[in-house]
């Protein structure tokens, strides 16, 4: 087992990762009937994409020789309805300073390193990714 999740009631869950004992609550969002005060399971999902790019590129940069410290993705993730889903994920990349002049192919190395993620890979191809990677561009 990963996890365990709770419902606790008013539209809110409790999330425990077993190995670690971590957890984290949800809550619906203001647009589905919820407080909007938590991460909700589709900004999780949307935010899931942030964190497994930026893990397995941290792994593949320790292996080149460097750190990716700082490195910042803002997430937007967009609904859709009809069924209600959702529908596309933009991500916008902020590269410190210190990883803006890397030589090109390293950047390639790690722009395609996080655009294979497993996260990205298990992502229906009906949602719309965006990916802007900023200072790297």
């Amino acid at each position: 087992m990963t996890s365990t999740v709770v419902y606790n009631g008013d539209l809110r869950t409790t999330c425990t990762h077993l190995r670690s004992g971590n957890s984290f609550e949800t809550d619906a969002p203001v647009d589905n009937n919820g407080k909007g005060e938590r991460f909700s399971p589709t900004d999780l999902m949307a935010t899931s994409l942030g964190t497994c790019m930026l893990t397995v590129m941290g792994i593949k940069a320790r292996a080149m020789g460097f750190d990716l410290n700082g490195i910042e993705i803002e997430v937007e993730k967009i609904m859709k309805a009809d069924p209600r889903r959702v529908g596309g994920i933009n991500l916008f990349f902020h590269i410190p300073v210190s990883l803006r002049n890397i030589d090109e192919k390293e950047k390639i190395i790690l722009k395609n390193t996080g655009e294979t993620c497993p996260v990205m890979r298990s992502i229906n191809p009906n949602i719309d990714v965006k990916i802007n990677w900023g200072e790297w561009n």
